[in-house]
């Protein structure tokens, strides 16, 4: 079973609107994925800069999104816990909730990874990529990813 990660606000790929990154809104984009694998638990979203130096550039992390969820909405509220016992990590720019892109120069891409996990992550609201990375070892049961591009319009 094949998991996939989509959405309506920019094409596989293309460049993100302006609305979803540091120039614009900078309000998360509409994420929808398709039927887990049995066994799905939890899910939990990486989305970062791979273009960034000397490492990927955390833009927003969410985890312990309940199984039977299959779509965060454009807008997601940037608070550490969501009604429903989604949490949110620590983003590099230091906070919690989506931070779009918003590139020192150049193009960059903008991976959002999504998994499918057989457990619930036992971290706190606020945990580091590095802290879900580690909790989700062997807990993965499927995968997805999409990319994005942007450019900053100015300096």
């Amino acid at each position: 079973m094949t998991l996939q990660l989509a959405t309506l606000a920019f094409p596989y790929g293309g460049p993100i609107p302006e609305k979803y990154t540091g120039d614009g809104e900078n309000v998360s984009p509409p994420l929808s994925w398709t039927e887990p694998p049995p066994g799905t638990v939890s899910f939990a979203l990486i989305n970062d800069d791979p273009d960034d130096e000397p490492r990927p550039w955390v833009h927003w992390l969410v985890y312990n999104i309940p199984a039977a969820v299959r779509a965060l909405k454009e807008g997601l509220p940037k608070d550490e816990r969501l009604p429903d016992g989604t949490l949110q990590g620590l983003s590099d720019f230091k906070s919690v909730g989506y931070r779009g892109p918003w590139p020192p120069s150049g193009t960059h891409h903008y991976v959002f990874k999504l998994y499918a996990l057989d457990c619930l992550l036992e971290l706190p609201a606020k945990a580091t990529k590095p802290q879900i990375e580690a909790a989700m070892q062997s807990h993965i049961l499927a995968q997805a990813q999409m990319t994005g591009t942007y450019r900053r319009k100015g300096p």
